[in-house]
């Protein structure tokens, strides 16, 4: 190829649009590959947010989320940390009564149920028998707590019939608890039947096994399991009078747990066929109400009429739908010190999660005092001091201590 100079003027000219045109092909390719370039930024970007988020989800837990314990094992999750004494920089707690905690043991009891004297048997070296010894007195005592033996009693109950001098004629009443029909299970029997079923969860074939084996009566599964409707039908007025009770407090706390009764196969448009047990209490009344996680149920629940209360719940949405009317809502004070433990690791060099943590954890404790020495409040300067570093760090306003 000739120099530049040899080249002629056309020539040069030729030379020129030649190399423009390269130019604008690079130019056109490096606007494509700008733009993949672009294209696969963005969908990186996208993918590391739900990276992100995915691994966040995966490190919720009991301790840092509203996720139940029995969550924690799940493949993937991150189970929960130990906690440390706040403050000391220890350990976390061993299992077990805890240094300082307040012991417990069986204490001597001043009047027995029963009491018997024992005195040696057999003979002595001198080969004289111990009954005829002389008594020197007591010189030992031991008290053991025993349960007596239990076993099926069977009472038949004869009514009798007796004709009184004006000729009307009166028949015995049969005992309390009885049923119709010649036999049938007494009412310490269907209560302790009861008793396993609802505050132990025993199921109920294994309710059976238990009673024939410690008390050798036999019921059936389907009578045992029939008691609780039985026993529900009974405590219907309680019931009620309960829900109006609780309507009265101040506060009521109030969450919703599932349970497996009922059908196994999900209704029309659900995917699971668990019911929830929904929970209204005060420290004195627990209202119980079975149902579904909806707003029919919510509606039907005590919660509608705690207009007047304030309502200490989780996050879940159908609290404040305004079917239910104009409620004073409180977080669950147990959900927020999760979101805080959540923010702590999320901003891990950060201190304001600690702060006010802190503060919440010394708000409650004082409440419990004032509970235990039988206050309505928590004295008003140490309540305004503790109400002023919430909400201060909170506000990320005043520094740590």
């Amino acid at each position: 190829m000739p120099s530049l100079r040899e080249m002629s003027r056309d020539e040069l000219i030729a030379l020129i649009g030649v190399r423009d045109e390269r130019i604008a092909r690079q130019d056109a390719q490096i606007a494509v590959l700008a733009g993949q370039v672009a294209e696969l930024t963005a969908a990186n970007e996208v993918l590391a947010a739900k990276l992100a988020k995915l691994e966040h989800l995966l490190s919720r837990n009991s301790s840092n989320s509203s996720s139940p314990p029995s969550k924690d094992d799940d493949p993937g999750r991150t189970p929960p940390q130990g906690k440390k004494r706040r403050g000391d920089g220890s350990p976390p707690r061993s299992k077990g009564k805890q240094r300082g905690a307040t012991g417990s043991n069986l204490a001597w009891t001043e009047v027995p149920d029963d009491r018997q004297d024992r005195f040696p048997e057999g003979t002595c070296e001198c080969g004289a028998g111990l009954a005829g010894a002389r008594d020197l007195g007591i010189v030992d005592r031991y008290q053991q707590h025993e349960i007596p033996l239990v076993a099926v009693k069977v009472t038949q109950y004869d009514q009798h019939a007796t004709c009184c001098g004006c000729g009307k004629v009166h028949t015995a009443a049969r005992p309390e608890g009885a049923r119709s029909g010649v036999v049938g299970y007494g009412p310490n029997l269907q209560a302790w039947a009861v008793y396993l079923m609802v505050v132990h969860f025993v199921p109920a074939h294994r309710c059976r096994e238990l009673l024939e084996s410690l008390t050798g009566a036999a019921p059936s599964t389907g009578f045992v399991h029939g008691m609780l409707a039985r026993a529900a039908g009974l405590l219907d007025e309680v019931d009620k009078r309960i829900r109006t009770l609780v309507t009265l407090a101040y506060a009521v706390c109030c969450d919703e747990t599932p349970l497996r009764v009922g059908s196994k196969t999900p209704r029309p448009g659900r995917k699971k066929a668990d019911k929830y047990l929904l929970v209204a209490c005060t420290e004195l009344w627990t209202h119980y109400m079975l149902g579904d996680r909806d707003l029919a149920t919510f509606k039907a629940f005590v919660v509608a009429d705690l207009t007047g209360s304030v309502v200490v719940h989780d996050r879940y949405q159908n609290y404040d739908s305004a079917a239910l009317g104009t409620l004073v809502h409180q977080l669950c004070c147990q959900h927020l010190l999760r979101d805080l433990d959540d923010a702590g690791e999320v901003y891990p060099d950060a201190i304001w999660p600690g702060q006010i943590a802190d503060a919440l954890r010394g708000l409650i404790h004082e409440a419990n005092l004032a509970r235990e020495a039988g206050h309505d409040t928590i004295d008003a300067t140490v309540k305004d001091k503790l109400i002023y570093r919430f909400s201060q760090e909170f506000m990320g306003l005043a520094a740590r201590p």
